[in-house]
């Protein structure tokens, strides 16, 4: 096929002349041509960079650790719902239960979800594409093991609240300090009593167990022997067991001891024997608990040695105003 030829009318010789192309102008075409070509093939080629038809084996690889990351993360997540569910739990049965039973503060919630103040703890984790999902599950790691060193040291506390509670009621005075099968019968109780000596009215700060000399007399509660003479007027061979907590009791009219000073002693221990010494009408065990400075009626501290029917039989016994041993 041959090229087409092209021409142009001539006004000044009044004929058609042949158009004659210029060099320059082909080489132009033919360069603007191979560059156009050239910018279509490179866009081509970055679209197709940027469909999954034309990923390398490590883009494949990166894209498929990309979507384990994700699933990882997502997994994660589910365990920290269920670990938030348990601490929630926890921490309700501590403020609830725990604290109140011990008498102490529950730990505001205020306190107990408390961010971090200060700079920003996550700046690292930004500005990449899953940038947002780190930092949020991040974020919940902290805030979830803040949560639970609260409640690991608030169960400390717990912990050393119920070893005191332990002692405490196990130093009270709980049992009677004769066997109720030694016992005659209870002379005199706490309060007004007729003196055996002088005969008139005056304050019988403990109860007067009768017994025969020897009975075994025993601690009421877990403590430390602080006296075991008979240096204290009126009381004779006598034994004071300080329990801790503000509590004491006294063993007074003894006639020989079983305990030593300095001894620690258990709820049950024999520490002295039922006698009739110092300002004593008869062999009997005079007994007083205080409180602080203050005696108190011993009857209110049997609970952990006699039914409620013999209690009711000492206590109308021991409420009677008759007269004391001492």
């Amino acid at each position: 096929m041959s090229k087409k030829v092209k021409y142009y009318y001539d006004t000044e010789s009044l004929a058609y002349r042949k158009i004659k192309p210029k060099k320059g102008r082909n080489l132009g075409y033919t360069v603007l041509f191979l560059f156009s070509s050239l910018l279509f093939g490179f866009l081509c080629f970055v679209a197709l960079l940027n469909t999954p038809y034309f990923e390398t084996p490590k883009d494949r690889l990166q894209a498929r650790e990309i979507e384990n990351f994700k699933i990882r993360y997502s997994i994660l997540n589910k365990k920290m719902d269920q670990l938030d569910e348990v601490l929630f739990s926890l921490e309700e049965r501590d403020n609830n239960l725990y604290r109140i039973y011990f008498n102490s503060s529950p730990i505001p919630t205020e306190q107990r979800k408390a961010g971090f103040g200060g700079v920003n703890r996550y700046k690292e984790l930004e500005g990449f594409n899953n940038s947002e999902m780190v930092v949020n599950t991040s974020k919940r790691i902290d805030m979830i093991s803040k949560q639970l060193a609260i409640q690991s040291k608030s169960l400390d506390e717990i912990l050393r609240l119920a070893k005191d509670k332990e002692k405490l009621l196990a130093a009270i005075p709980a049992i009677q300090p004769v066997k109720n099968e030694d016992l005659k019968r209870v002379a005199s109780g706490f309060g007004y009593r007729s003196d055996p000596f002088t005969k008139s009215k005056k304050f019988h700060y403990g109860m007067d167990f009768t017994a025969k000399t020897g009975a075994l007399v025993f601690a009421t509660g877990d403590g430390v022997v602080e006296r075991a003479d008979n240096k204290m007027s009126g009381y004779g061979n006598i034994i004071i067991i300080n329990h801790g907590f503000g509590y004491k009791t006294y063993y007074a009219h003894l006639s020989k001891f079983k305990a030593r000073i300095g001894q620690r002693v258990k709820r049950g221990d024999v520490i002295g024997y039922v006698g009739s010494t110092g300002r004593s009408e008869a062999p009997h065990l005079h007994y007083e608990v205080h409180k602080g400075k203050s005696a108190i009626n011993p009857l209110n501290f049997y609970y952990g040695s006699i039914s409620a029917e013999e209690y009711l039989v000492i206590s109308k016994i021991a409420n009677q105003e008759n007269q004391s041993l001492d």
